[in-house]
């Protein structure tokens, strides 16, 4: 399955690639193209059927830095194109794409909670069920799914696997749920968009802004159901207690 971001060349250092005008012509159903595919880039440029063979392709994520070679059909000029990725403005790829660092919260050194924390964690409190609906298909629908799976991908292989296993340690399996919330929410940081499904919010603002706040701040919320807790540097137990719901 080709990811997101992937392109081919013609071994010569001509790089081809879908640009946000033929990606939203993709989602609106004017091209019937897969924009990450090497198949549909290659039958786009002039290259259909055996005649892709003769291509190299190419994938790089543009979070992480990783370039893959997928194929090499024709000359070696992955150094060329790998350059091009590195200096490629993704703003002209997927525009609602925020190209940033990837945060572990646990290792920003956090060890004290003031009441603004507990302020977040209030409004996070009143819509983090909503997540897991609002942000797969608010992505997936505004850009593409490869774009959705590569970025989420990215922040759970980064931070996801690691935030989740020092919440265990301290709290146990009870806070799944929202442990990972938490990482769906703080993935949603890296989008751009105009309207989130499945949730009232203010058109053009996140509305799981809270939480992306608190992980930026070195904190991750959990929930077992009945208490709150924030976790800091290393996952330890900064806070706990319960939390009067917002009101709508």
């Amino acid at each position: 399955m080709c990811k997101f971001f992937s392109g081919v060349s013609d071994g010569k250092g001509k790089f081809m690639y879908f640009d946000s005008k033929l990606r939203k012509e993709c989602l609106s159903g004017k091209l019937n193209y897969n924009p990450d595919s090497h198949t549909s880039i290659a039958d786009y440029f002039g290259y259909k059927g055996k005649r892709e063979d003769v291509l190299n392709k190419y994938e790089y994520n543009p979070l992480t830095k990783v370039f893959e070679i997928d194929q090499l059909n024709s000359k070696d000029d992955s150094e060329r194109i790998k350059d091009a990725c590195l200096n490629l403005d993704f703003k002209k790829i997927v525009p609602e794409l925020i190209i940033k660092d990837i945060v572990n919260p646990f290792e920003l050194g956090t060890i004290k909670v003031y009441k603004k924390d507990i302020a977040l964690l209030k409004q996070w409190d009143s819509v983090w069920d909503s997540v897991r609906d609002s942000v797969g298909d608010s992505v997936g629908d505004s850009v593409w799914d490869s774009v959705w799976d590569s970025v989420g991908d990215s922040v759970g292989d980064s931070v996801g696997d690691s935030v989740w296993a020092s919440v265990r340690a301290s709290v146990g399996d009870s806070v799944w749920d929202s442990v990972w919330a938490s990482v769906w929410a703080y993935t949603s940081s890296y989008f751009n968009l105009k309207q989130w499904k499945h949730i009232d919010h203010k058109k053009g603002a996140n509305p799981f802004q809270s939480c992306i706040d608190l992980w930026e701040r070195g904190l991750v919320p959990s929930y077992d159901g009945k208490i709150w807790r924030l976790h800091g540097k290393g996952g330890k137990i900064l806070w706990e207690g319960k939390v009067i719901k917002v009101k709508e």
